[in-house]
Protein backbone atom coordinates (compact mmCIF):
# COMPACT_ATOMS: atom_id res chain seq x y z
CA UNK A 1 0.00 0.00 0.00
CA UNK A 2 0.98 3.81 -0.86
CA UNK A 3 0.46 5.94 0.93
CA UNK A 4 -2.11 7.91 -1.44
CA UNK A 5 -3.87 4.75 -2.17
CA UNK A 6 -7.32 4.33 0.07
CA UNK A 7 -7.66 2.02 3.03
CA UNK A 8 -11.14 0.88 4.48
CA UNK A 9 -12.27 -1.02 7.17
CA UNK A 10 -15.41 -2.23 7.92
CA UNK A 11 -17.18 -4.09 11.32
CA UNK A 12 -20.50 -5.78 10.53
CA UNK A 13 -19.93 -8.35 12.95
CA UNK A 14 -21.36 -8.42 17.04
CA UNK A 15 -19.05 -10.64 19.51
CA UNK A 16 -21.03 -13.42 21.05
CA UNK A 17 -21.79 -14.36 24.60
CA UNK A 18 -18.95 -15.96 26.43
CA UNK A 19 -19.52 -18.85 29.33
CA UNK A 20 -17.93 -17.09 32.66
CA UNK A 21 -19.37 -19.52 35.67
CA UNK A 22 -21.77 -16.62 37.45
CA UNK A 23 -21.02 -13.56 34.92
CA UNK A 24 -22.56 -12.37 31.43
CA UNK A 25 -19.31 -11.66 30.25
CA UNK A 26 -19.75 -11.09 26.63
CA UNK A 27 -15.63 -11.76 24.40
CA UNK A 28 -13.85 -10.40 21.12
CA UNK A 29 -11.10 -12.30 19.87
CA UNK A 30 -7.71 -10.18 18.94
CA UNK A 31 -6.54 -12.92 16.03
CA UNK A 32 -3.03 -11.84 15.85
CA UNK A 33 -1.03 -14.73 14.43
CA UNK A 34 0.97 -15.07 17.21
CA UNK A 35 -0.20 -14.42 20.95
CA UNK A 36 -3.80 -13.87 20.28
CA UNK A 37 -6.00 -12.78 23.07
CA UNK A 38 -9.54 -12.07 24.06
CA UNK A 39 -10.93 -8.94 25.22
CA UNK A 40 -13.62 -9.38 27.69
CA UNK A 41 -16.97 -7.42 28.54
CA UNK A 42 -19.46 -7.39 30.99
CA UNK A 43 -20.94 -5.40 34.39
CA UNK A 44 -18.34 -7.29 36.98
CA UNK A 45 -15.54 -8.25 35.08
CA UNK A 46 -13.69 -6.74 37.60
CA UNK A 47 -14.13 -10.19 39.67
CA UNK A 48 -13.52 -12.52 37.10
CA UNK A 49 -9.57 -11.25 37.01
CA UNK A 50 -7.86 -13.54 38.53
CA UNK A 51 -10.28 -16.54 37.06
CA UNK A 52 -9.22 -15.66 33.54
CA UNK A 53 -5.52 -15.14 34.32
CA UNK A 54 -5.62 -18.66 35.74
CA UNK A 55 -7.34 -19.98 32.38
CA UNK A 56 -4.57 -18.32 30.32
CA UNK A 57 -2.67 -20.27 32.27
CA UNK A 58 -0.54 -18.23 35.27
CA UNK A 59 0.17 -20.68 38.13
CA UNK A 60 -0.75 -19.66 41.55
CA UNK A 61 2.02 -17.82 43.44
CA UNK A 62 2.59 -15.86 40.30
CA UNK A 63 4.19 -12.21 41.36
CA UNK A 64 1.74 -9.43 40.18
CA UNK A 65 2.62 -5.72 40.15
CA UNK A 66 -0.95 -3.63 40.03
CA UNK A 67 -0.39 -0.54 38.46
CA UNK A 68 -2.69 2.07 39.10
CA UNK A 69 -3.75 5.85 40.19
CA UNK A 70 -5.07 6.97 43.92
CA UNK A 71 -8.46 7.74 42.34
CA UNK A 72 -9.23 4.42 40.93
CA UNK A 73 -7.17 2.56 43.45
CA UNK A 74 -10.14 4.26 45.82
CA UNK A 75 -12.86 2.89 43.94
CA UNK A 76 -11.49 -0.45 42.48
CA UNK A 77 -8.17 -1.32 43.87
CA UNK A 78 -9.24 -3.60 46.88
CA UNK A 79 -11.33 -5.41 44.41
CA UNK A 80 -8.61 -6.23 41.98
CA UNK A 81 -6.37 -7.70 44.41
CA UNK A 82 -9.16 -9.49 46.04
CA UNK A 83 -9.94 -11.26 42.86
CA UNK A 84 -6.07 -11.90 41.98
CA UNK A 85 -5.60 -13.18 46.36
CA UNK A 86 -8.82 -15.26 45.62
CA UNK A 87 -6.61 -17.48 42.85
CA UNK A 88 -3.60 -17.50 44.86
CA UNK A 89 -1.46 -14.72 43.17
CA UNK A 90 0.56 -12.80 45.17
CA UNK A 91 -0.50 -9.13 43.77
CA UNK A 92 1.58 -5.82 45.13
CA UNK A 93 -0.22 -2.63 44.53
CA UNK A 94 1.86 0.52 42.63
CA UNK A 95 0.14 4.15 42.67
CA UNK A 96 1.07 6.63 40.15
CA UNK A 97 -0.12 10.00 39.84
CA UNK A 98 -2.91 10.71 37.21
CA UNK A 99 -2.64 13.08 34.57
CA UNK A 100 -1.10 13.20 30.73
CA UNK A 101 1.78 15.96 32.22
CA UNK A 102 2.63 12.52 34.28
CA UNK A 103 3.70 10.22 30.97
CA UNK A 104 7.12 10.78 31.28
CA UNK A 105 9.98 8.28 31.35
CA UNK A 106 10.36 9.28 35.08
CA UNK A 107 7.33 7.72 35.60
CA UNK A 108 7.74 4.23 34.14
CA UNK A 109 11.09 4.55 36.17
CA UNK A 110 8.83 4.17 39.15
CA UNK A 111 7.43 1.29 37.71
CA UNK A 112 10.72 -0.58 37.00
CA UNK A 113 11.54 0.59 40.33
CA UNK A 114 8.79 -1.01 41.82
CA UNK A 115 9.17 -4.20 39.23
CA UNK A 116 13.02 -4.76 40.91
CA UNK A 117 11.98 -4.04 44.29
CA UNK A 118 9.68 -7.09 43.98
CA UNK A 119 11.85 -9.00 42.18
CA UNK A 120 9.70 -9.63 39.30
CA UNK A 121 10.18 -12.51 36.76
CA UNK A 122 9.58 -12.96 33.24
CA UNK A 123 6.21 -15.19 33.97
CA UNK A 124 5.36 -12.38 36.71
CA UNK A 125 2.70 -10.19 36.03
CA UNK A 126 1.91 -6.04 35.40
CA UNK A 127 -2.27 -5.33 35.56
CA UNK A 128 -2.66 -1.70 34.61
CA UNK A 129 -5.67 -0.73 36.79
CA UNK A 130 -6.99 2.80 35.48
CA UNK A 131 -7.47 4.81 32.06
CA UNK A 132 -5.18 5.12 28.87
CA UNK A 133 -1.77 6.88 30.69
CA UNK A 134 -1.94 4.17 33.41
CA UNK A 135 -2.54 1.67 30.95
CA UNK A 136 0.27 3.16 28.41
CA UNK A 137 3.01 3.51 31.32
CA UNK A 138 2.56 -0.03 32.57
CA UNK A 139 2.39 -1.81 29.22
CA UNK A 140 5.82 0.27 28.51
CA UNK A 141 7.18 -0.54 31.69
CA UNK A 142 6.44 -3.99 31.32
CA UNK A 143 7.60 -4.00 27.30
CA UNK A 144 10.80 -3.38 28.53
CA UNK A 145 11.18 -5.21 31.93
CA UNK A 146 13.49 -8.01 31.56
CA UNK A 147 12.83 -7.31 27.92
CA UNK A 148 9.63 -7.72 27.94
CA UNK A 149 7.07 -9.63 30.99
CA UNK A 150 3.25 -9.96 30.81
CA UNK A 151 0.94 -7.49 30.92
CA UNK A 152 -2.84 -6.95 31.29
CA UNK A 153 -5.13 -4.34 30.59
CA UNK A 154 -7.74 -3.41 33.01
CA UNK A 155 -9.18 -0.20 31.59
CA UNK A 156 -11.78 1.99 33.67
CA UNK A 157 -12.31 5.06 31.23
CA UNK A 158 -14.15 4.79 27.75
CA UNK A 159 -11.14 5.66 26.39
CA UNK A 160 -9.43 3.11 27.14
CA UNK A 161 -12.04 0.62 26.96
CA UNK A 162 -12.59 1.41 23.21
CA UNK A 163 -9.02 2.27 22.26
CA UNK A 164 -5.83 2.59 24.27
CA UNK A 165 -5.91 -0.73 26.22
CA UNK A 166 -6.71 -2.61 22.88
CA UNK A 167 -3.73 -3.52 20.31
CA UNK A 168 -0.08 -3.60 22.16
CA UNK A 169 1.01 -0.02 21.93
CA UNK A 170 2.39 1.23 24.82
CA UNK A 171 4.84 4.83 25.78
CA UNK A 172 5.01 7.97 26.90
CA UNK A 173 5.45 11.47 25.58
CA UNK A 174 8.60 13.53 24.68
CA UNK A 175 8.47 17.13 25.04
CA UNK A 176 8.21 17.21 21.54
CA UNK A 177 5.50 15.08 21.04
CA UNK A 178 2.96 12.49 22.25
CA UNK A 179 3.86 9.03 22.45
CA UNK A 180 7.53 9.67 20.49
CA UNK A 181 8.70 7.03 23.36
CA UNK A 182 7.22 3.61 23.00
CA UNK A 183 7.08 -0.04 21.96
CA UNK A 184 4.38 -2.74 20.52
CA UNK A 185 3.44 -4.68 23.52
CA UNK A 186 0.63 -6.84 23.10
CA UNK A 187 -1.48 -7.70 26.52
CA UNK A 188 -1.90 -11.12 28.02
CA UNK A 189 -6.30 -10.24 28.02
CA UNK A 190 -8.26 -7.26 28.67
CA UNK A 191 -10.90 -6.88 31.19
CA UNK A 192 -13.82 -4.47 30.50
CA UNK A 193 -15.69 -3.52 33.35
CA UNK A 194 -18.56 -1.04 32.21
CA UNK A 195 -19.68 -0.50 35.73
CA UNK A 196 -16.41 1.62 36.19
CA UNK A 197 -17.70 4.25 34.13
CA UNK A 198 -19.98 5.21 36.74
CA UNK A 199 -17.25 6.85 38.72
CA UNK A 200 -15.89 8.45 35.71
CA UNK A 201 -16.38 12.35 35.28
CA UNK A 202 -18.26 13.19 32.51
CA UNK A 203 -15.49 15.37 30.72
CA UNK A 204 -13.46 12.15 30.83
CA UNK A 205 -16.29 10.13 29.45
CA UNK A 206 -17.26 12.76 26.52
CA UNK A 207 -13.27 12.17 25.64
CA UNK A 208 -13.67 8.82 25.06
CA UNK A 209 -16.67 9.35 22.95
CA UNK A 210 -14.44 10.85 20.20
CA UNK A 211 -12.76 7.55 19.72
CA UNK A 212 -16.14 5.64 19.74
CA UNK A 213 -17.27 8.18 17.07
CA UNK A 214 -13.66 7.63 14.89
CA UNK A 215 -14.58 3.91 14.54
CA UNK A 216 -17.66 5.30 13.06
CA UNK A 217 -16.35 7.59 10.28
CA UNK A 218 -13.43 5.40 9.62
CA UNK A 219 -15.20 2.04 8.49
CA UNK A 220 -18.37 1.46 10.48
CA UNK A 221 -21.80 3.11 9.15
CA UNK A 222 -23.47 0.85 11.32
CA UNK A 223 -22.38 2.16 14.74
CA UNK A 224 -22.15 5.69 13.33
CA UNK A 225 -25.82 5.47 12.44
CA UNK A 226 -26.41 4.20 16.21
CA UNK A 227 -24.47 7.35 17.44
CA UNK A 228 -27.05 9.37 14.95
CA UNK A 229 -30.02 7.77 16.42
CA UNK A 230 -28.96 8.65 20.14
CA UNK A 231 -30.77 12.04 21.15
CA UNK A 232 -27.41 12.69 23.41
CA UNK A 233 -23.96 11.25 23.19
CA UNK A 234 -22.72 13.04 26.07
CA UNK A 235 -22.89 11.41 29.60
CA UNK A 236 -23.60 7.40 30.60
CA UNK A 237 -26.96 8.34 31.86
CA UNK A 238 -27.75 9.93 28.65
CA UNK A 239 -26.80 6.99 26.06
CA UNK A 240 -28.47 4.32 28.62
CA UNK A 241 -26.53 0.76 29.50
CA UNK A 242 -28.04 -0.97 26.01
CA UNK A 243 -26.40 1.38 23.62
CA UNK A 244 -23.26 1.83 25.94
CA UNK A 245 -22.88 -1.98 25.33
CA UNK A 246 -23.35 -1.97 21.68
CA UNK A 247 -20.84 0.98 21.65
CA UNK A 248 -18.48 -0.61 23.41
CA UNK A 249 -18.38 -4.06 21.61
CA UNK A 250 -18.59 -2.31 18.28
CA UNK A 251 -15.64 0.28 19.02
CA UNK A 252 -13.59 -2.86 20.48
CA UNK A 253 -14.30 -4.85 17.61
CA UNK A 254 -13.13 -2.91 14.91
CA UNK A 255 -10.10 -1.74 17.13
CA UNK A 256 -9.26 -5.69 17.20
CA UNK A 257 -10.24 -6.56 13.50
CA UNK A 258 -7.73 -3.57 12.55
CA UNK A 259 -5.24 -4.57 14.99
CA UNK A 260 -4.76 -8.33 13.81
CA UNK A 261 -4.96 -6.92 10.08
CA UNK A 262 -1.98 -5.30 11.02
CA UNK A 263 0.03 -5.90 14.10
CA UNK A 264 2.83 -2.89 13.90
CA UNK A 265 0.93 -0.43 11.83
CA UNK A 266 2.60 -1.77 8.18
CA UNK A 267 -0.54 -0.36 6.34
CA UNK A 268 -4.19 -0.44 7.33
CA UNK A 269 -3.75 0.31 11.63
CA UNK A 270 -2.53 4.20 10.28
CA UNK A 271 -6.66 4.58 9.70
CA UNK A 272 -6.83 4.29 13.83
CA UNK A 273 -4.80 7.52 14.03
CA UNK A 274 -8.18 9.41 12.44
CA UNK A 275 -8.51 12.68 13.72
CA UNK A 276 -5.30 12.16 15.93
CA UNK A 277 -2.47 13.75 13.55
CA UNK A 278 -3.73 17.28 14.31
CA UNK A 279 -5.31 16.03 17.92
CA UNK A 280 -1.61 15.71 18.72
CA UNK A 281 -0.12 18.50 17.84
CA UNK A 282 -3.23 20.58 19.96
CA UNK A 283 -1.95 18.61 22.88
CA UNK A 284 1.52 19.14 22.59
CA UNK A 285 1.17 23.05 22.39
CA UNK A 286 -1.53 23.38 24.55
CA UNK A 287 -0.05 21.44 27.43
CA UNK A 288 -0.62 18.00 27.75
CA UNK A 289 -3.67 17.80 30.18
CA UNK A 290 -4.93 21.26 29.21
CA UNK A 291 -6.99 20.24 26.48
CA UNK A 292 -7.67 16.21 26.96
CA UNK A 293 -6.93 13.32 24.46
CA UNK A 294 -10.32 13.36 23.18
CA UNK A 295 -11.10 16.57 23.37
CA UNK A 296 -8.05 16.61 20.71
CA UNK A 297 -8.65 13.81 18.48
CA UNK A 298 -12.62 15.74 18.26
CA UNK A 299 -11.00 18.81 17.14
CA UNK A 300 -8.47 16.67 14.55
CA UNK A 301 -11.50 14.63 12.96
CA UNK A 302 -13.40 17.96 12.63
CA UNK A 303 -10.31 19.24 11.16
CA UNK A 304 -9.60 16.47 8.49
CA UNK A 305 -12.44 16.59 7.50
CA UNK A 306 -12.49 20.38 6.06
CA UNK A 307 -9.26 19.01 4.95
CA UNK A 308 -11.19 16.80 2.64
CA UNK A 309 -14.15 18.63 1.70
CA UNK A 310 -11.15 21.03 0.65
CA UNK A 311 -9.63 18.19 -1.46
CA UNK A 312 -13.22 17.02 -2.75
CA UNK A 313 -12.72 13.79 -1.13
CA UNK A 314 -16.14 13.46 0.94
CA UNK A 315 -19.49 15.81 0.39
CA UNK A 316 -20.51 18.96 2.59
CA UNK A 317 -23.57 16.14 4.37
CA UNK A 318 -20.97 13.82 5.67
CA UNK A 319 -19.11 16.86 6.98
CA UNK A 320 -22.28 18.14 9.02
CA UNK A 321 -23.22 14.48 9.73
CA UNK A 322 -20.35 13.82 11.54
CA UNK A 323 -20.31 17.66 12.88
CA UNK A 324 -23.63 16.85 14.66
CA UNK A 325 -22.24 13.84 16.13
CA UNK A 326 -19.10 15.32 17.50
CA UNK A 327 -21.64 18.08 18.87
CA UNK A 328 -23.86 15.92 20.56
CA UNK A 329 -20.93 14.47 22.41
CA UNK A 330 -20.85 17.88 23.76
CA UNK A 331 -17.08 17.29 22.18
CA UNK A 332 -15.59 20.86 21.14
CA UNK A 333 -14.81 21.62 17.14
CA UNK A 334 -12.87 24.03 16.24
CA UNK A 335 -8.76 23.82 16.72
CA UNK A 336 -7.07 26.75 18.87
CA UNK A 337 -5.01 29.37 17.50
CA UNK A 338 -1.90 27.62 17.09
CA UNK A 339 1.98 29.27 16.27
CA UNK A 340 1.76 27.79 12.64
CA UNK A 341 5.70 27.36 12.59
CA UNK A 342 5.64 25.22 16.18
CA UNK A 343 2.72 23.45 15.09
CA UNK A 344 4.29 22.26 11.57
CA UNK A 345 7.16 21.22 13.65
CA UNK A 346 5.61 19.09 15.68
CA UNK A 347 3.77 17.49 13.01
CA UNK A 348 7.10 16.69 11.21
CA UNK A 349 8.16 14.96 14.70
CA UNK A 350 4.94 12.83 14.42
CA UNK A 351 5.41 9.02 14.13
CA UNK A 352 3.56 9.01 10.80
CA UNK A 353 5.81 10.94 9.30
CA UNK A 354 7.20 8.94 6.30
CA UNK A 355 10.48 10.27 4.76
CA UNK A 356 9.41 13.90 6.08
CA UNK A 357 5.72 13.32 3.66
CA UNK A 358 2.87 14.22 6.26
CA UNK A 359 0.49 11.43 6.30
CA UNK A 360 -3.25 12.60 6.83
CA UNK A 361 -6.16 9.81 7.57
CA UNK A 362 -8.84 11.67 5.54
CA UNK A 363 -12.53 11.07 4.97
CA UNK A 364 -14.34 9.89 1.75
CA UNK A 365 -17.71 9.13 3.46
CA UNK A 366 -19.09 7.61 6.89
CA UNK A 367 -17.15 4.24 6.57
CA UNK A 368 -14.35 4.89 5.04
CA UNK A 369 -11.01 6.73 4.40
CA UNK A 370 -7.77 6.56 2.64
CA UNK A 371 -4.32 7.50 3.72
CA UNK A 372 -2.96 10.91 1.78
CA UNK A 373 0.75 12.46 1.62
CA UNK A 374 -0.43 14.77 -1.27
CA UNK A 375 -2.21 17.42 1.19
CA UNK A 376 -1.33 21.05 0.43
CA UNK A 377 0.83 22.73 2.84
CA UNK A 378 -1.16 26.03 2.21
CA UNK A 379 -4.44 24.00 3.34
CA UNK A 380 -2.36 22.81 6.55
CA UNK A 381 -1.29 26.60 6.97
CA UNK A 382 -5.38 27.38 7.02
CA UNK A 383 -6.29 24.41 9.17
CA UNK A 384 -3.14 25.78 11.72
CA UNK A 385 -4.38 29.10 12.17
CA UNK A 386 -7.82 28.17 13.64
CA UNK A 387 -10.74 29.72 15.03
CA UNK A 388 -11.54 28.31 18.27
CA UNK A 389 -10.73 29.40 21.92
CA UNK A 390 -7.59 29.49 23.25
CA UNK A 391 -5.69 26.43 24.96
Amino acid sequence: MTSSQPSSFRSDRTPGPAAVPGLPLRTIEVALASNPYTVWIGDGALEALGALLEERGFAAGTQVLLVTNAEVDHHYGARVLASLQRHGFRPTRLVIAAGEEHKTPATVALIHDAAYAQRLERRSLVVALGGGVVGDMAGFAAATWLRGIPVVQVPTTLLAMVDAAIGGKTGVNHPGGKNLIGAFHQPELVLVDPATLTTLPEREFRAGMAEVIKYGVIGDPVLFADLESAADLSSLEAIGPARLQRLLQRSAAAKARVVAADEREGGLRAILNYGHTLGHVVETLCGYGTVIHGEAVAMGMEAVGQLALAMGLWQPADQERQRAVIAKAGLPLALPPLDVEAALQTLQSDKKVNQGQLRFVLPTGIGHVVIRNDVDPALIRQLLAGSGARC
